[in-house]
């Protein structure tokens, strides 16, 4: 029997684990490898990764310490697992979205500023006379280093007459301040502007400088008597109307406002702009006046991290302790292919993969041994060669007394493995087994496994005929971030693959296509951010089949008895759900110190509704039953109500058959929200000629999966649409008619096309990045 402890036993050892799909798996991972945890989306590899072996090394963190946090045990859950043994303690490096915040940075998520702020704090150059400065100030995050004017953002939101005035043909009645409210309250304020005595019919531009000065912008509030004009058929007295001018109800509406609508619409009339006072460097004075090598700390974080290390040449002990302690952090960041990024780069524009190496990086300083590393999908938005060096730092995590488990669906980080653990094979139902748990040559003998086919095959794949393209789209010039006078040829009628380096400026140039280009006709955007940010928000409220099923069940004879209409079967409204959580289903715990957490309601035990609600079914089943079925087996279920068939038929084609019709969103990745939204755009009928933008749409899918969205988009294609995709998966670029490559290298040593051309072409190149591992795909496909 093994040592309960765990401290002789090389294996951590998981037994009888059912949490989600898994069917009471029983597996053995050696401890101190490099293991990977693999099969189709949906199989139950994350949630034998994270929601169980990960899942009971926190449990057992939150018995290790105080009481409060015991007690938050029993609301969080425990894995739903027999015993596991051997786990050491896990560090989870998930990937998650950042919080929409501008303050967070590349700086404060590695924590480069502080040492950056250290350095001009103890080694700066002052001003003569000048007193030392602690590092807080030359935070823009805290209150003696932000500065006053900007509070330490660096922008500052003001309005200009061009932005509360779009057209200046209109006059005030026709709506020339587009700024002001619609209805009775901009009607109000036309009419007080016509009772003070202003021309309120005359063109905007016509009015003199100093007029239209004082109704956009005055901070007066003239209060005068109102005589509205009469209607026939209604008497309207005379009232006391106060003005308020454009910029004032902007800014009122902006700040005060409850309503995220009136509050969106208020921001469209704001411009942003750099602090006057501090130019955009967010801080005192005082700080922009010490300087390291000639540049301000503001200079400094601007730069790109492999010019910033280059550029830290340190005079004097403290200085040179200092930068090569800063250089040594910079190092790993450069090594995950990350060198591009600024330290003052904010958080919210980065993926969620560059957020999580960036991570992984601090945590390559850390110093931590005899940890459990569980990362979810690190290759996430890498190019193959990026993941070299992924698999680099991989092993000196491993090399250092560590373990690493990662989920993961990139072949090269499969191949770069000591152990296999292949989960399948099938998803949902039909998957929750472990196929294999050893070493990765030995997966071959797995005869159900979906992973060996594609990991050992080496049969060549068909030749699919290049397409002709029935025009071309020119985009650019662009000259923005890291491009510079970039101009691009799309053709038309085909499906194209965007290529380069991390940070090569694909985005940055499929970003400028716009409806407005000539060619595009009817453009549709499909982008892996989520399709909702609560528990609310789930697949059959987004895709609008839960309308449908809902009328399904007002339907009942037992509804209609109990005269429940339509909102009764709504979770979002009081009457039918569940009030202890609102229909959510879930209650926020709050834990202190660590993030807060989702745990099942306590009256309704997840199901959203109240006891009443639930009596009512339909073949059997209450609402919240059908919110737990799977897609697939949802299909049978309302095969003979065609408006919910539709769209529960879309995403089976689309390889979603394994979620469920209620999965809170918050459960679900970039890459299964942006086939939710590509499923929701493919029920609709096409006619036009349509554009479909797609950013990696093959993150987070398994070589299987990808084979079906691919399906999809070339049936697009052949339906007469275009596709242009941003793309890492070499598959997928081989498969393409177009490839466009950028390069050669991220950042400043990127920003240029490097090579355009069917793929053939393009993997002869020269100069590109990209070109050996897409030749290397060729060949293997030959």
């Amino acid at each position: 029997m093994p040592d309960p402890t765990g401290s002789h036993d090389p294996y951590v050892r998981v037994r009888g684990a059912r949490e989600h799909n898994l069917q009471g798996v029983d597996v053995d991972v050696p401890r101190d490898v490099l293991a990977v945890f693999t099969g189709v989306s949906g199989s139950g590899k994350s949630s034998l990764a994270f929601g169980t072996i990960y899942a009971e090394a926190q449990r057992r963190y939150f018995e290790s310490v105080a009481p409060y946090a015991r007690r938050l045990i029993h609301q969080v859950g425990a894995p739903k697992v027999g015993e596991i043994t051997g786990l050491p303690p896990a560090v989870s490096l998930e990937q998650r979205r950042s919080a929409p915040t501008s303050r967070s940075s590349v700086g404060t998520v590695t924590n480069l500023s502080n040492s950056l702020r250290m350095l001009f704090s103890r080694a700066g150059d002052y001003p003569p006379g000048a007193e030392r400065l602690d590092s807080d100030s030359f935070s823009p995050n805290t209150a003696v280093g932000a500065c006053p004017q900007c509070h330490g953002l660096g922008r500052v939101h003001r309005t200009t007459e061009q932005s509360l005035v779009p057209d200046p043909s209109l006059s005030i009645r026709e709506g020339a301040i587009a700024a002001w409210p619609g209805a009775w309250q901009g009607k109000n304020l036309r009419d007080i502007l016509d009772a003070l005595g202003h021309d309120v019919d005359r063109p905007w531009r016509e009015l003199p400088a100093e007029e239209r000065e004082w109704i956009l912008f005055t901070d007066e509030q003239p209060v005068v008597t109102v005589h509205p004009v009469r209607d026939a058929d209604r008497i309207q007295r005379p009232y006391q109307g106060t003005y308020m001018s454009a910029r004032r109800y902007v800014l009122k509406t902006f700040a005060d406002s409850k309503s995220q609508t009136l509050k969106a619409k208020a921001e469209r009339f704001l411009v942003a702009a750099p602090c006057p006072v501090c130019g955009g460097s967010r801080l005192r004075p005082e700080a922009m006046a010490v300087t390291f090598a000639g540049r301000t700390i503001a200079d400094l974080a601007a730069l790109p991290l492999t010019e910033l290390a280059a550029s830290l040449v340190a005079h004097g002990e403290t200085a040179r302790v200092l930068t090569d302690d800063l250089k040594s952090r910079i190092a790993p960041v450069v090594e995950l292919g990350l060198g591009y990024l600024s330290l003052d780069r904010a958080t919210p524009t980065l993926s969620a993969g560059e957020l999580q190496r960036l991570r992984l990086a601090t945590q390559l300083r850390s110093g931590l041994f005899g940890v459990v590393y569980v990362l979810d999908e690190p290759s996430a938005g890498l190019h193959p060669a990026d993941t070299e060096a992924l698999l680099t730092v991989l092993a000196r995590l491993k090399a250092a007394g560590n373990s690493v488990f990662v989920v993961e669906h990139d072949l090269a980080v499969m191949r770069g493995a000591d152990w296999l653990v292949d989960v399948g094979p099938g998803a949902g139902e039909h998957g929750g087994r472990v196929l294999h748990s050893g070493p990765v040559a030995e997966l071959a003998k797995a005869g159900e496994s979906a992973t060996a086919r594609y990991l050992f095959d080496r049969s060549p794949t068909p030749k699919r005929q290049v397409r002709s393209p029935r025009g071309q789209l020119k985009v650019g010039p662009v000259s923005r971030h890291n491009l510079r006078g970039v101009t691009a040829d799309f053709p038309l009628g085909v499906f194209t693959a965007v290529t380069g380096v991390s940070g090569s400026g694909k985005s940055t140039l499929v970003g400028e296509i716009t409806e407005e280009l000539e060619g595009v006709g009817r453009l549709v955007s499909v982008d892996q951010k989520p399709i909702g940010r609560t528990p609310r928000s789930n697949l059959a409220t987004y895709t609008g089949l839960f309308d449908v099923v809902r009328k399904v069940f007002a339907a009942t004879d037992e509804a209609r008895e109990r005269r429940y209409g339509v909102g009764r079967f709504s979770f979002n409204v009081a009457g039918g759900r569940c009030e202890t959580c609102q229909g959510e289903g879930f209650v926020s715990v709050e834990l202190l110190f660590l993030p807060s957490t989702y745990a099942p309601c306590p009256d309704c035990g997840g199901a959203r509704y109240n006891p009443a609600t639930l009596e009512v079914t339909y073949r059997g089943r209450n609402i919240a039953q059908v919110l737990d079925l799977t897609v697939e087996a949802a299909a049978d279920f309302f095969a003979d109500t065609p408006l919910v068939a539709r769209s529960l038929t879309t995403l089976l084609e689309i390889g979603l058959g394994y979620l469920r019709l209620g999965q809170p969103a918050t459960e679900l990745s970039g890459g299964e929200a942006q086939r939710i939204k590509l499923a929701n755009e493919l029920q609709r009928a096409r006619r036009a000629h349509t554009l479909y933008l797609l950013d990696e749409p093959t993150t987070g899918l398994h070589p299987a999966d990808v084979e079906v969205l691919m399906r999809q988009l070339h049936g697009l294609v052949d339906a007469g649409h275009t596709v242009i995709v941003v793309e890492h998966d070499m598959s997928v670029v081989a498969g393409a008619d177009w490839v466009i490559d950028l390069g050669p290298g991220g950042g400043d040593a990127g920003g240029r096309i490097t090579a355009t051309g069917v793929p053939e072409d393009v993997a002869a190149a020269e100069g590109s990045a990209t070109a050996p591992y897409l030749a290397r795909t060729l060949a293997a496909g030959a």
